[in-house]
């Protein structure tokens, strides 16, 4: 029972980027006009893109 189970928010994930040109975050993922829609609303729990976002998974890697 040790899994934790990461909510599916825009927020933690890893498409979710900061982008320069616009000065917004947004996905980065191509989306269709429905997954937009889903993302505009911020009704993205059933996101097919969503990879929790792990800072550290990277570290892990060098190391």
């Amino acid at each position: 029972m040790g899994y934790k189970q990461h909510s599916k928010t825009c927020e933690s994930c890893e498409f979710y980027d900061y982008d320069d040109n616009f000065e917004v975050y947004r996905c980065q993922q191509k989306l269709d006009e429905d997954e937009m829609v889903r993302f505009m609303n911020r009704n993205t729990s059933s996101c097919p893109y969503y990879r929790h976002y792990d800072e550290y998974k990277s570290v892990n890697k060098q190391i």
